[in-house]
């Protein structure tokens, strides 16, 4: 693996951080003042300059490596750098999640009528989706569990059941919902789920609530869903039926990577921010930079992020190289390791920062809970380390002894 950024790597890099800089840090309190004095999950016009100065600039739709041109290692870093404003910064450039992972399923398994009507609007950034998986009754980790129930009547299928921690739905651009749910409950355990496209205003869909995330409430919500009596056309089935588990798969290892790529970012910023923290503040008759056990935050902070990119790197790699299934271990273990490290920097800046640091004046507070939940998201870190272990225990090593 050469670690040399190529020439487009370099040159998107740089025109990312200059777009961060110039516009998405300056947008940060102003989507905020949107928000308090509009509602919570109202969205800030300001978004649709960012969006229209991405696409100028070139930075738009860069996730998926047919549509750019660029690798998963290529895309990285543009990823990381995103990170830094994790809320605003993905959408800016049309990279954020969910909307990454359906577009990449639609993208893979969709129909040509369905890529017309919902992934040309997603590429295009006019709408947005949700991925409908996660049940309130049974451990989604092993997503076989999920009971919500699409059963074929005619030229229908009819879906019952509740969905909960649903990203994006409280966002009324929120146009199209991925549902996973039991097709065939006495089929073979892998073949029983199928996904079915299920439009906003479906007859029998609930929007029940908006889920807080450690009290935030994001402007595009995780929410719970009811299901009752449901009815689509057979045409919305996604891929085939009994292909939904396989689906769930495919969809969910490049967004695990993307999860991790930001992640770094969001522990880079908390460290620049803790290190600024330190030179700035005095306390005990000099800089807070001069204390011993700050100088091993910082220190710390620095050696786990680095080690975390490198094994995020290695993974995009892989990926570029073998594919996402082939690289299972990979994206399980950065999938565990970058969130944990991004939690340990960002609760060293907390300490450095004090009262502050848990305030809303720095963007630690809510950093520490999207990275806390990211060790949830797609997939507990005991799950990952549960395939990561699998791996291991495959292997046969050079040498016992």
């Amino acid at each position: 693996m050469d670690f040399t950024p190529s020439a487009r790597t370099q040159e998107l890099s740089e025109t990312m951080w200059d777009f961060m800089r110039e516009k998405v840090f300056p947008a940060e309190p102003v989507v905020a003042e949107y928000q308090r004095t509009h509602g919570e999950h109202a969205y800030a016009p300001i978004m649709e300059d960012l969006k229209e100065e991405a696409r100028r600039r070139g930075l738009w739709n860069l996730f998926l490596p047919e549509w750019s041109g660029i690798s998963n290692l290529e895309y990285a870093p543009i990823a990381e750098i995103s990170g830094w404003s994790v809320v605003i910064g993905p959408e800016a450039i049309n990279c954020q999640a969910p909307d990454t992972g359906n577009m990449e399923t639609l993208h893979l398994f969709g129909t040509d009528e369905q890529k017309a009507r919902w992934l040309e609007p997603l590429k295009e950034g006019k709408i947005r989706s949700a991925y409908a998986m996660t049940e309130p009754d049974v451990a989604s980790s092993d997503a076989t569990n999920v009971q919500l129930s699409i059963e074929r009547q005619g030229d229908e299928y009819v879906i019952n059941g509740r969905k909960w921690w649903i990203s994006g739905v409280a966002d009324t651009r929120c146009e199209i919902f991925i549902v996973m749910g039991k097709t065939d409950p006495e089929a073979e355990t892998h073949r029983q789920q199928s996904m079915v496209l299920v439009p906003r205003d479906t007859p029998g869909l609930e929007i029940k609530r908006h889920l807080p995330l450690f009290g935030y409430q994001d402007q595009h919500g995780h929410s719970e869903l009811v299901f009752r009596d449901v009815r689509v056309p057979v045409e919305n089935l996604l891929g085939e039926e009994g292909g939904g588990f396989a689906i769930a798969q495919a969809r969910l290892g490049p967004g695990r990577i993307h999860h991790a790529m930001r992640a770094i970012g969001m522990a880079e910023r908390a460290l620049a921010l803790m290190v600024d923290r330190a030179k700035s503040r005095n306390a005990f008759g000099g800089p807070l930079a001069d204390q011993g056990v700050v100088q091993e935050h910082i220190a710390n902070s620095r050696i786990e992020i680095d080690q975390a990119r490198l094994q995020v790197l290695h993974c995009a790699w892989m990926i570029d190289t073998v594919g996402a299934k082939d690289a299972r271990f990979e994206i399980s273990a950065i999938k565990v390791i970058a969130p944990q490290v991004a939690c340990a920097v960002i609760d060293r800046a907390i300490e450095i920062f004090g009262a502050a640091g848990v305030s809303d004046d720095t963007p630690l507070a809510y950093f520490y809970a999207w990275a806390r939940a990211l060790r949830i998201v797609d997939g507990p870190d005991a799950v990952h380390r549960r395939t990561v272990a699998r791996g291991e225990l495959r292997r046969t090593p050079p040498y016992v002894g």
